[in-house]
């Protein structure tokens, strides 16, 4: 591969990084929203590799060009690089031109429910109705809240869907460490009312479904839905937090 080929990739690859981390917020459909700094300072040092890459080549190729001509040009352009280095190119275009979507419903499915374990005291909930909850805050409610505090709450979660084999759906959260690739999810079974379709963004309340013994590990965590409402996808939806701008009042 020559070297103005490779420059050109590296071009390419930092526009596309500084594209989806700086431009637009596609980035938040492959990491957390922290590593944005990352991604731009990353995409900056090869956007100017590939500029300084591509200078330095013209000047080689000038250089070289008044060597032959004087007799004394011994270059052959020999590039060791490896072809497969062509595959670099794949990635550059897709982030510029058509960016991969977000994971969602079929990463969900195919994976456990994150184990959600409390450790310590649970604090009153607030007497705000629909109360805001997250799926995580929830889950540890039904499964060690020996108090039984959401027995009977109406409470509000924001979730995507993912359809489940026996027909019904879960309303879930991917929860990033780092990247895509460590992602985990977080669900609540929801009963009552149509199936949405995989991966809507919806934001339901409702009540506990009863069963077991709330409080421990036999209590389902399971919702009987009362409203189902689409929304847009909210910038943080690698976390398992409440929407931007939503709040508890206590």
């Amino acid at each position: 591969m020559r070297r103005s080929l490779q420059a050109g990739l590296l071009v390419l690859c930092g526009l596309g990084l500084l594209h989806v981390s700086l431009v637009t917020d596609l980035y938040l459909r492959y990491v957390k929203e922290g590593m944005r700094p990352l991604l731009i300072a990353t995409g900056a040092v090869l956007l100017l590799l590939g500029l300084a890459s591509a200078v330095l080549d013209t000047g080689l190729g000038r250089g070289l060009g008044r060597g032959a001509d004087s007799g004394d040009g011994h270059g052959h352009g020999h590039s060791g690089t490896p072809k497969v280095a062509w595959l670099l190119l794949l990635p550059a275009l897709s982030l510029l031109c058509y960016a991969p979507p977000a994971l969602g419903a079929y990463t969900a499915a195919r994976q456990s429910a994150k184990p959600v374990v409390h450790r310590g005291d649970f604090d009153p909930l607030p007497r705000t109705s629909p109360l805001p909850m997250t799926l995580s805050d929830f889950t540890s409610r039904v499964r060690e809240d020996r108090g039984q505090a959401v027995k009977g709450r109406v409470v509000r979660m924001t979730g995507f869907v993912t359809p489940r084999d026996d027909g019904g759906w879960d309303l879930t959260r991917l929860v990033l460490n780092c990247c895509a690739a460590d992602a985990q999810s977080v669900k609540v079974r929801v009963h009552g009312g149509p199936v949405p379709p995989a991966d809507t963004w919806v934001t339901v309340t409702g009540t506990w479904h009863p069963g077991g013994t709330l409080g421990t590990a036999s209590a389902p965590v399971a919702l009987d839905a009362r409203t189902v409402t689409r929304v847009p996808r909210p910038t943080n939806g690698y976390q398992d937090a409440l929407p931007p701008g939503e709040t508890v009042v206590r």
